[in-house]
């Protein structure tokens, strides 16, 4: 008989993807992409520790997974703080008595670690001191490479880079007690081609990536696989301020050409982000450690 049809073949592969009664702890759940992963995952059957800074953001989307029938804990835990996370660790294994898996979702981009223009020279031109002498009016909004304060860009790789190291550090070890497991990394397509202006977010998230396959290969023998999604141009509330004029409404420039050379032609969306989540979760994806999925919409290859 063909394997395909087998009778039993459908339950195969429910089992394969099946996360019912996994325990799975979220950092950055309380936010627009990684709160939905939690709502789904919630949905089919996970025990979800909603893990994020805001209290009442953890608490929101933790009310919405209970309300849809799931069970979920809100710990308001800063990924900076290692005591912090350490008793979110402490509560989780309290709660369910151990920890299948770790999604690293706390991070985003910051204004004060992006240039304000795509060539130095034109922060100089904003900024009155133009090779010509022209005496343009003096900005200080105009910033390059050079004018980035240190706070800026260290805030922004902390919150990106260290913020995906010590969770995996502290709950990951609850991951590896528990007999192994999962650790899904979230980084960006920024990490593998790294964008104009967004200096600090891209060299932090392509540290995410890097920090990924290091670790496949390190927890491999504590069977714990490690993967990263790397999104591309999900339209968040940390996006728009590059990519919506406040005063129109309307597209930027910036946001109207990276449309143009998304084959897709259009932003991502949070539920782009479950099928991928699921699948790197669950027993389907057990040969898969080291990857970084991209999921862009196929900015990255295009050739445009």
């Amino acid at each position: 008989m063909d394997q395909c049809n087998r009778p039993n073949a459908t339950e195969e592969l429910r089992s394969l993807f099946s996360l019912e009664e996994k325990v799975v702890a979220i950092t950055g759940a309380g936010g627009e992409l990684c709160g939905a992963i939690a709502r789904t995952l919630g949905s089919l059957g996970v025990r979800v520790a909603v893990v994020d800074r805001s209290e009442p953001a953890a608490e929101s989307t933790t009310s919405d997974i209970r309300a849809a029938g799931g069970d979920s804990l809100a710990l308001a835990t800063d990924v900076l703080s290692t005591r912090e996370l350490e008793d979110a660790r402490d509560r989780i294994i309290a709660r369910w008595g151990r920890c299948d898996a770790l999604i690293n979702g706390a991070g985003g981009n910051r204004p004060e670690g992006t240039t304000d223009v795509l060539y130095a020279n034109e922060a100089r031109r904003e900024a009155g001191s133009s090779p010509n002498g022209a005496g343009e009016t003096a900005s200080d909004e105009a910033r390059s490479f050079f004018e980035l304060k240190e706070s800026g860009f260290r805030s922004t790789l902390d919150l990106n880079l260290l913020g995906t190291v010590l969770p995996s550090q502290i709950i990951g070890k609850a991951v590896r007690d528990s007999g192994g497991g999962t650790i899904l990394n979230i980084a960006s397509m920024t990490a593998l081609n790294p964008l104009t202006k967004v200096v600090a977010y891209s060299a932090a998230k392509s540290g995410v990536a890097s920090l990924t396959k290091w670790l496949a290969v390190h927890l491999s023998k504590s069977n714990i696989r490690v993967n990263a999604l790397a999104p591309g141009f999900f339209l968040t509330e940390q996006l728009r301020f590059l990519h919506i004029d406040s005063d129109t409404g309307e597209y930027t420039p910036r946001a109207k050409t990276i449309l143009a050379h998304t084959p897709l032609g259009r932003y991502g969306m949070p539920d782009d982000l479950l099928g991928a989540t699921v699948w790197l979760l669950s027993d389907s994806a057990s040969f898969v450690t080291g990857s970084i999925v991209t999921i862009d919409g196929g900015f990255s290859v295009a050739t445009i």
